[in-house]
């Protein structure tokens, strides 16, 4: 603590204050310090190490590794191998959203589409449109990789269409510049589930 309040120049009552903030925040966390060697007589010394969201707050290279490994696996094996690892990691997540729309009545599995869509962080609701329902996802955690490969959306589209049992049509994605993802899903007296074809034609076909 004193080395940290003599490197900043402020008190070592400052730099608690704010170390305690910072953990209030979940943005580090204390933890003793490891001795090697000998310990010494005394409480063992606290450091603060960052916590998950600390490290968040720096920059990442997640997504480009993520685009890099995309474009060896297009460049060594060709875009069916893309294609055939995006239904894979989509098949997944459908796993887990089938359960939750399989729950629910046939008019209202859009709205449980949506919870559990918001629940993997894409901040995603519900709402009537003409003729139909539009699905919005206000968040992709995915976006910058989907911009360079298209398959991702395209298999995620494609789920939506499985799961809600009717052809679906994605409107707009994040990925190709829109403020919000839209998938527009036509109203239907008969669902059937893993039945249905999806479409990516629309303004921003993806």
């Amino acid at each position: 603590m004193a080395d940290l309040a003599k490197r900043l120049g402020l008190t070592q009552a400052a730099v608690r204050r704010h170390l305690d903030a910072l953990a209030h925040e979940n943005v580090v966390e204390p933890r003793e310090q490891r001795v090697y060697g000998a310990r010494t007589r005394g409480r063992p010394a606290k450091v603060f190490a960052l916590t998950d969201c600390g490290r968040d707050a720096f920059d990442q290279s997640y997504d480009k590794l993520a685009a890099d490994a995309l474009r060896w696996i297009t460049e060594h094996h060709g875009e069916g191998a893309v294609v055939a690892f995006a239904k894979a990691r989509i098949a997944a997540q459908a796993e887990t959203y089938k359960k939750a729309i399989e729950a629910v009545p046939a008019e209202r599995r859009t709205e449980a589409l949506a919870k559990a869509l918001t629940t993997d962080g894409y901040a995603a609701t519900a709402r009537s449109a003409p003729v139909g329902e539009q699905l919005c996802q206000h968040h992709c955690p995915v976006a910058h990789v989907a911009e360079q490969f298209p398959q991702l959306c395209e298999a995620e589209t494609e789920m939506f269409s499985a799961l809600l049992g009717t052809h679906v049509q994605r409107l707009a994605t994040i990925a190709h510049g829109d403020g919000v993802c839209t998938t527009f899903i036509p109203r239907s007296t008969t669902q059937h589930p893993h039945s249905a074809s999806a479409s990516t034609a629309g303004r921003n076909p993806a």
